[in-house]
Protein backbone atom coordinates (compact mmCIF):
# COMPACT_ATOMS: atom_id res chain seq x y z
CA UNK A 1 0.00 0.00 0.00
CA UNK A 2 1.72 3.08 -0.76
CA UNK A 3 2.26 6.16 2.02
CA UNK A 4 -0.73 8.44 2.02
CA UNK A 5 0.35 11.98 3.01
CA UNK A 6 -1.92 14.65 5.03
CA UNK A 7 -2.96 15.95 1.90
CA UNK A 8 -4.21 13.00 0.09
CA UNK A 9 -7.17 12.53 2.75
CA UNK A 10 -10.46 13.54 2.82
CA UNK A 11 -11.48 15.04 6.34
CA UNK A 12 -14.72 15.71 7.41
CA UNK A 13 -14.88 18.59 10.48
CA UNK A 14 -17.77 18.66 12.16
CA UNK A 15 -19.45 20.27 15.69
CA UNK A 16 -22.68 20.12 17.94
CA UNK A 17 -24.75 22.10 19.51
CA UNK A 18 -26.31 20.82 22.76
CA UNK A 19 -28.99 21.82 25.25
CA UNK A 20 -27.02 20.87 28.16
CA UNK A 21 -23.17 19.27 28.91
CA UNK A 22 -24.08 15.70 29.91
CA UNK A 23 -25.84 13.19 27.34
CA UNK A 24 -26.13 10.45 30.28
CA UNK A 25 -28.61 13.07 31.72
CA UNK A 26 -30.70 13.18 28.95
CA UNK A 27 -29.20 16.27 27.11
CA UNK A 28 -29.46 16.08 23.35
CA UNK A 29 -28.15 17.63 20.12
CA UNK A 30 -29.81 20.81 18.66
CA UNK A 31 -27.79 21.55 15.82
CA UNK A 32 -24.85 19.57 13.45
CA UNK A 33 -22.51 20.67 11.05
CA UNK A 34 -19.73 19.46 8.96
CA UNK A 35 -17.66 20.41 6.10
CA UNK A 36 -15.71 18.35 3.71
CA UNK A 37 -12.15 19.82 3.80
CA UNK A 38 -9.25 18.12 1.79
CA UNK A 39 -5.58 19.85 0.86
CA UNK A 40 -6.34 23.34 2.81
CA UNK A 41 -9.76 23.55 1.01
CA UNK A 42 -13.37 23.50 2.62
CA UNK A 43 -15.75 21.82 -0.01
CA UNK A 44 -18.93 20.50 0.28
CA UNK A 45 -21.22 21.25 4.01
CA UNK A 46 -24.35 19.70 5.98
CA UNK A 47 -26.35 21.25 8.24
CA UNK A 48 -29.16 21.23 10.20
CA UNK A 49 -31.22 21.98 13.34
CA UNK A 50 -32.83 19.55 15.25
CA UNK A 51 -35.79 18.94 17.65
CA UNK A 52 -34.60 17.45 20.78
CA UNK A 53 -37.81 16.60 22.41
CA UNK A 54 -36.29 18.65 25.68
CA UNK A 55 -35.87 22.04 26.90
CA UNK A 56 -32.59 23.66 26.30
CA UNK A 57 -30.92 25.08 29.45
CA UNK A 58 -30.79 28.65 30.20
CA UNK A 59 -26.69 27.59 30.37
CA UNK A 60 -26.49 26.29 26.68
CA UNK A 61 -28.59 29.23 25.04
CA UNK A 62 -26.68 31.95 26.52
CA UNK A 63 -23.47 30.55 24.54
CA UNK A 64 -25.13 29.34 21.30
CA UNK A 65 -28.18 31.62 21.39
CA UNK A 66 -30.89 28.83 20.02
CA UNK A 67 -34.04 29.36 20.76
CA UNK A 68 -36.71 26.46 21.83
CA UNK A 69 -38.70 28.03 19.25
CA UNK A 70 -36.04 27.81 16.48
CA UNK A 71 -36.03 23.58 17.24
CA UNK A 72 -39.66 22.86 18.07
CA UNK A 73 -40.37 22.64 14.23
CA UNK A 74 -36.76 20.91 12.98
CA UNK A 75 -36.37 17.29 12.40
CA UNK A 76 -35.93 14.84 14.94
CA UNK A 77 -32.37 12.98 15.56
CA UNK A 78 -32.99 10.06 13.69
CA UNK A 79 -34.05 11.74 10.75
CA UNK A 80 -30.93 14.47 10.53
CA UNK A 81 -28.13 11.62 12.13
CA UNK A 82 -28.58 9.40 9.63
CA UNK A 83 -27.95 12.02 6.87
CA UNK A 84 -24.96 13.18 8.32
CA UNK A 85 -23.60 9.73 8.63
CA UNK A 86 -24.17 9.49 4.75
CA UNK A 87 -22.35 13.06 4.76
CA UNK A 88 -18.94 11.67 6.29
CA UNK A 89 -18.77 8.87 4.60
CA UNK A 90 -15.52 6.83 5.44
CA UNK A 91 -13.81 10.16 5.45
CA UNK A 92 -11.71 10.89 8.70
CA UNK A 93 -13.92 13.19 11.25
CA UNK A 94 -12.09 16.43 13.10
CA UNK A 95 -13.44 18.39 15.48
CA UNK A 96 -12.39 20.47 18.28
CA UNK A 97 -12.43 18.84 21.85
CA UNK A 98 -14.24 16.13 20.03
CA UNK A 99 -14.63 14.00 22.57
CA UNK A 100 -17.55 16.01 23.19
CA UNK A 101 -19.09 16.00 20.32
CA UNK A 102 -18.65 12.01 20.09
CA UNK A 103 -20.34 11.81 23.13
CA UNK A 104 -23.24 13.32 21.79
CA UNK A 105 -23.04 12.07 18.48
CA UNK A 106 -23.02 8.19 19.81
CA UNK A 107 -26.18 9.21 22.10
CA UNK A 108 -27.87 10.11 19.74
CA UNK A 109 -27.36 6.89 17.64
CA UNK A 110 -27.59 4.85 20.44
CA UNK A 111 -31.24 6.16 20.73
CA UNK A 112 -32.25 4.14 17.43
CA UNK A 113 -29.70 1.19 17.77
CA UNK A 114 -27.38 2.59 15.75
CA UNK A 115 -23.36 2.98 16.05
CA UNK A 116 -20.29 4.61 14.47
CA UNK A 117 -18.50 2.01 12.55
CA UNK A 118 -15.73 0.68 14.73
CA UNK A 119 -12.75 1.94 12.62
CA UNK A 120 -14.05 5.43 12.09
CA UNK A 121 -11.19 7.77 12.25
CA UNK A 122 -10.92 10.19 14.69
CA UNK A 123 -8.75 13.70 14.71
CA UNK A 124 -8.92 16.25 18.12
CA UNK A 125 -7.89 19.27 16.88
CA UNK A 126 -7.49 20.39 20.46
CA UNK A 127 -4.95 18.08 21.25
CA UNK A 128 -2.86 18.79 18.39
CA UNK A 129 -3.03 22.62 19.73
CA UNK A 130 -1.42 21.51 22.92
CA UNK A 131 1.21 19.32 21.69
CA UNK A 132 2.38 21.57 18.54
CA UNK A 133 2.00 25.10 20.06
CA UNK A 134 3.77 26.70 23.08
CA UNK A 135 2.30 27.17 26.26
CA UNK A 136 -0.67 30.02 26.04
CA UNK A 137 -2.89 31.17 28.52
CA UNK A 138 -5.63 29.04 27.10
CA UNK A 139 -6.41 26.32 24.32
CA UNK A 140 -10.02 26.95 23.45
CA UNK A 141 -10.84 27.78 20.17
CA UNK A 142 -11.36 31.17 20.31
CA UNK A 143 -7.64 31.67 22.23
CA UNK A 144 -6.01 29.34 19.48
CA UNK A 145 -7.15 30.66 16.82
CA UNK A 146 -6.06 34.51 18.20
CA UNK A 147 -2.88 32.55 18.53
CA UNK A 148 -2.91 31.32 14.87
CA UNK A 149 -3.56 34.92 13.79
CA UNK A 150 -7.38 34.19 12.63
CA UNK A 151 -9.51 36.79 12.52
CA UNK A 152 -12.48 35.00 12.21
CA UNK A 153 -14.47 34.76 15.73
CA UNK A 154 -16.31 31.92 17.30
CA UNK A 155 -19.72 32.48 17.18
CA UNK A 156 -20.99 29.23 19.38
CA UNK A 157 -22.63 27.89 16.10
CA UNK A 158 -21.86 25.11 14.96
CA UNK A 159 -21.20 25.35 11.16
CA UNK A 160 -19.52 28.62 11.97
CA UNK A 161 -17.26 26.97 14.40
CA UNK A 162 -16.80 24.13 12.04
CA UNK A 163 -15.20 27.00 9.99
CA UNK A 164 -12.94 28.20 12.05
CA UNK A 165 -11.66 24.87 13.25
CA UNK A 166 -10.82 23.69 9.65
CA UNK A 167 -8.54 27.48 9.57
CA UNK A 168 -7.03 26.56 12.73
CA UNK A 169 -6.42 22.68 12.00
CA UNK A 170 -4.58 24.04 8.52
CA UNK A 171 -2.54 26.12 10.15
CA UNK A 172 -1.51 22.97 12.75
CA UNK A 173 -0.89 21.05 9.34
CA UNK A 174 1.34 23.65 8.37
CA UNK A 175 3.33 23.81 11.32
CA UNK A 176 3.62 19.90 11.90
CA UNK A 177 4.95 19.80 7.99
CA UNK A 178 7.53 22.32 8.87
CA UNK A 179 8.89 19.53 11.29
CA UNK A 180 9.10 17.09 8.36
CA UNK A 181 5.17 15.25 9.24
CA UNK A 182 3.54 14.74 6.22
CA UNK A 183 2.81 10.89 6.68
CA UNK A 184 -0.87 10.61 7.39
CA UNK A 185 -0.50 7.56 9.24
CA UNK A 186 2.35 9.25 11.71
CA UNK A 187 -0.07 11.87 11.80
CA UNK A 188 -2.94 10.34 12.59
CA UNK A 189 -0.77 8.02 15.52
CA UNK A 190 -0.10 10.87 17.13
CA UNK A 191 -3.49 13.26 16.98
CA UNK A 192 -6.12 10.10 17.09
CA UNK A 193 -9.18 9.37 19.38
CA UNK A 194 -9.38 5.85 18.17
CA UNK A 195 -5.98 4.12 18.23
CA UNK A 196 -7.25 0.95 16.90
CA UNK A 197 -6.44 2.19 13.16
CA UNK A 198 -2.37 2.51 14.25
CA UNK A 199 -2.62 -0.55 16.18
CA UNK A 200 -0.37 -2.36 13.92
CA UNK A 201 2.78 0.28 13.83
CA UNK A 202 2.66 0.70 17.49
CA UNK A 203 3.05 -3.57 17.84
CA UNK A 204 5.41 -3.33 15.35
CA UNK A 205 7.47 -1.25 17.76
CA UNK A 206 6.51 -2.76 20.70
CA UNK A 207 7.94 -5.99 19.13
CA UNK A 208 10.86 -4.29 18.00
CA UNK A 209 11.69 -2.61 21.86
CA UNK A 210 11.35 -6.00 23.68
CA UNK A 211 13.72 -7.75 20.86
CA UNK A 212 16.17 -5.03 21.71
CA UNK A 213 15.57 -5.84 25.24
CA UNK A 214 15.87 -8.87 25.15
CA UNK A 215 19.35 -8.49 23.03
CA UNK A 216 20.39 -6.08 25.06
CA UNK A 217 20.99 -3.45 22.45
CA UNK A 218 19.76 -0.13 21.49
CA UNK A 219 17.27 1.45 19.48
CA UNK A 220 17.18 4.01 16.95
CA UNK A 221 14.59 6.50 17.50
CA UNK A 222 12.66 9.59 15.94
CA UNK A 223 10.74 11.02 18.45
CA UNK A 224 8.27 13.58 18.43
CA UNK A 225 8.57 15.56 21.92
CA UNK A 226 5.59 17.39 23.04
CA UNK A 227 7.64 19.20 25.51
CA UNK A 228 10.09 20.57 22.93
CA UNK A 229 7.24 20.35 20.13
CA UNK A 230 9.93 19.31 18.03
CA UNK A 231 11.41 15.95 16.16
CA UNK A 232 14.48 14.83 17.75
CA UNK A 233 16.71 11.36 17.02
CA UNK A 234 17.57 9.68 20.02
CA UNK A 235 19.68 6.48 20.36
CA UNK A 236 18.09 4.69 22.86
CA UNK A 237 19.08 1.49 25.59
CA UNK A 238 15.69 -0.04 26.80
CA UNK A 239 15.06 -1.04 29.88
CA UNK A 240 11.47 -1.87 29.65
CA UNK A 241 7.61 -0.55 28.46
CA UNK A 242 5.00 0.42 30.99
CA UNK A 243 1.17 1.17 30.55
CA UNK A 244 0.11 4.28 31.60
CA UNK A 245 -3.75 3.94 31.32
CA UNK A 246 -4.72 3.68 27.63
CA UNK A 247 -1.26 4.72 26.60
CA UNK A 248 2.00 2.71 26.75
CA UNK A 249 5.81 4.01 26.97
CA UNK A 250 9.08 2.93 26.80
CA UNK A 251 11.93 3.86 29.61
CA UNK A 252 15.30 3.95 28.46
CA UNK A 253 18.91 5.30 28.27
CA UNK A 254 19.29 8.56 25.98
CA UNK A 255 22.58 9.03 24.69
CA UNK A 256 21.22 12.69 23.82
CA UNK A 257 20.15 13.39 26.80
CA UNK A 258 22.53 11.73 29.18
CA UNK A 259 20.00 10.22 31.22
CA UNK A 260 16.83 7.88 31.56
CA UNK A 261 13.75 9.22 29.69
CA UNK A 262 10.18 8.33 28.83
CA UNK A 263 8.89 7.81 25.53
CA UNK A 264 5.24 7.56 24.15
CA UNK A 265 4.87 4.52 22.07
CA UNK A 266 2.93 6.26 19.46
CA UNK A 267 5.18 9.39 19.31
CA UNK A 268 8.12 7.50 18.30
CA UNK A 269 7.76 8.33 14.37
CA UNK A 270 10.87 5.58 13.22
CA UNK A 271 12.46 3.32 14.98
CA UNK A 272 15.14 0.52 14.33
CA UNK A 273 17.30 -1.95 15.78
CA UNK A 274 20.92 -0.84 16.06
Amino acid sequence: MPTRKISDIDFVVFDVETTGLDPKSGDRIIEIAAIRHKNGQSRESFSSLINPQREISPAAFAVNHITQDMVDGAPYASQVIPEFLEFIGSSCLAGYNVGFDLRFLENELGLFDRRLPQRTEVIDVMSMARRILPSIASYGLASVANFLRISMPQEHRALSDCLLTAEAFDKLLALLKTKGIDNYLQFYNLFCLNPAITENINNQNLASIQRAIDLGVSLKLKYYSSSSREITEREVKPKEVLQKGRDKYLIGWCSLRKDERTFKINAILNLEII
